[in-house]
């Protein structure tokens, strides 16, 4: 047992070679994260609030954990491409978009408050632009960042 803890558990895993860059990293944590609460969410909706709110609520509700789950397989695209492109706007905008948009429609179904429903195309217009953000960096030719 003379190997220390970091390496055991990295044995483990299988990935005691691999090393990430800083953009590698960024990308698959946030795509990790998104992918974790959308399945959370959408267990939760499915399971939990199906009973107690409208089917309409219900279909909102799906609607953000399904984008949230979209945008981290995205996300865990942008990390396995590393720093090899610049997508660093597009990384961002799927970020701050998936929050924006699952978010608002989280506190519409649970806050029943239908002024959250405004900060929906906000979040969807970010993540929009982060697909355009990566059709302008592969139209580029993606240079190197």
């Amino acid at each position: 047992m003379g190997l220390d803890r970091e390496r055991r558990v990295d044995g483990v895993w299988g990935m005691a070679d691999m090393h990430l860059c800083p953009a590698a990293r960024r990308w698959l944590v946030w795509g990790a994260v998104c992918g974790l609460a959308g399945v959370a969410l959408g267990a939760f909706g499915a399971h939990a609030l199906a009973p107690r709110v409208t089917p309409e609520r219900l279909a909102a509700w799906q609607t953000g954990a399904h984008y949230l789950q979209f945008h981290a397989v995205a996300l865990l695209a942008l990390g396995a491409l590393g720093e090899r492109v610049r997508t660093v706007a597009a990384g961002w905008c799927w970020v701050a978009g998936s929050l924006l948009f699952t978010g608002s429609l989280v506190a519409l179904v649970l806050l029943d408050q239908p002024r959250f429903g405004m900060v929906t195309p906000v979040g969807g217009v970010l993540l929009m632009a982060g697909w355009g953000a990566l059709l302008a960096a592969a139209w580029r030719g993606a240079r190197p960042a």
